[in-house]
C-alpha cells in the first residue's frame, strides 16, 4: 500500500495548492525520484536477480539481461498504446479536449505506475520463497521496505502531476483528488496479485526482478531524467538525484 498512499498524498495537493507545484519543487522531487528508482533497480532487483542464478556460475547475469530486456521492450510496447507524462503534459489541447486530456493524463500515470506495482510485489514474492527465508536468496525484508519507500516518494509527484493541472483546467477539487488516487490503485493490485502467485512466480524469480528493473529504468530514462533536465537551472534535479540514489543505496545496504 505504501506507493498507493504516496499517490494519494501527491493527488492531496489540490487541496492545498493553487496551480502547479513550483518548478523548483517538481525538479527536485522528480530527480529525487529517479535516483531512488536507479539505485532500487540495481541493488533490490538486478543484484538479487543475479545472486539468485548463482548456479549458472560465470553466466548467472543472463536472466537478468533476459528479464531486463523484456521489461523495456515491453514498457517501448507501452509506451506507443498510450502516451507518457511528458509527451501529454507538453502538448497543447483544443478547447473540446479537456476529457480525453483528462484521461489520457490517467491512464499515462496508471501506465506508468504498473512495473513498479510489479516490482514491489515481486520483491515480496522473493522474500517468501523458501531461499530467501534462508537469507540465501538475496532479498531481505529491509530491502522490500526501501524499495517501496522509494516508489512511494517517487509516486508523490505523480499524483500532483494528475491533480493540479485538472484543477485549473476547471475540474472540481474532489473530482481531480479521485483521478489522482484511481491512477495508483494499479499499484497495490498488481503487487498483490503477485504475491498471491508465488509459487508460479518463484522458479522465474530472476527474469520478473530484471523485468521490473528493466521496466522501472525505463521510466527513469523516458519520464523523469527528461524532466529533471529541461530548461534552466537543471543541476536541482541532478543533485537531486544523487542525493536519492545515495539514499536508496544506503538504505538497502545498511538495513539489509
Amino acid at each position: 500500500m505504501l506507493p498507493f498512499v504516496g499517490t494519494a498524498l501527491g493527488s492531496a495537493c489540490v487541496f492545498f495548492v493553487r496551480g502547479n507545484l513550483h518548478w523548483k519543487v517538481e525538479r527536485a522531487f522528480t530527480g529525487f525520484a529517479a535516483g531512488v528508482m536507479v539505485a532500487a533497480s540495481v541493488w533490490s532487483l538486478l543484484i538479487p536477480a543475479m545472486e539468485q542464478s548463482g548456479h549458472l556460475d560465470k553466466f548467472s547475469f543472463l536472466p537478468a539481461v533476459v528479464g531486463f530486456w523484456i521489461g523495456v521492450l515491453f514498457l517501448l510496447f507501452l509506451d506507443h498504446i498510450i502516451p507518457h507524462i511528458h509527451r501529454e503534459s507538453n502538448q497543447s489541447e483544443g478547447p473540446d479536449s479537456s476529457l480525453s486530456r483528462t484521461a489520457k493524463l490517467v491512464l499515462a500515470v496508471t501506465l506508468h505506475n504498473i512495473p513498479e506495482g510489479m516490482a514491489v510485489g515481486v520483491v515480496y514474492a522473493g522474500l517468501l520463497s523458501p531461499d530467501s527465508l534462508q537469507g540465501c536468496g538475496g532479498i531481505t525484508g529491509a530491502a522490500a521496505l526501501a524499495l517501496s519507500l522509494g516508489i512511494a516518494i517517487q509516486n508523490f509527484p505523480e499524483g500532483a502531476i494528475i491533480s493540479l493541472p485538472l484543477r485549473a483546467e476547471g475540474v472540481s477539487g474532489r473530482n481531480a483528488f479521485l483521478y489522482g488516487v484511481l491512477s495508483g490503485i494499479v499499484e497495490p493490485v498488481g503487487g498483490y496479485m503477485t504475491i498471491l502467485a508465488v509459487s508460479y512466480v518463484i522458479p522465474f524469480l530472476p527474469y520478473f526482478l530484471s523485468f521490473a528493473a528493466g521496466a522501472m529504468l525505463y521510466v527513469v530514462v523516458e519520464e523523469l531524467i527528461p524532466e529533471m533536465s529541461q530548461g534552466k537551472h537543471s543541476n536541482i534535479g541532478t543533485i537531486m538525484f544523487a542525493v536519492g540514489f545515495s539514499l536508496m543505496m544506503a538504505l538497502d545496504v545498511a538495513l539489509g
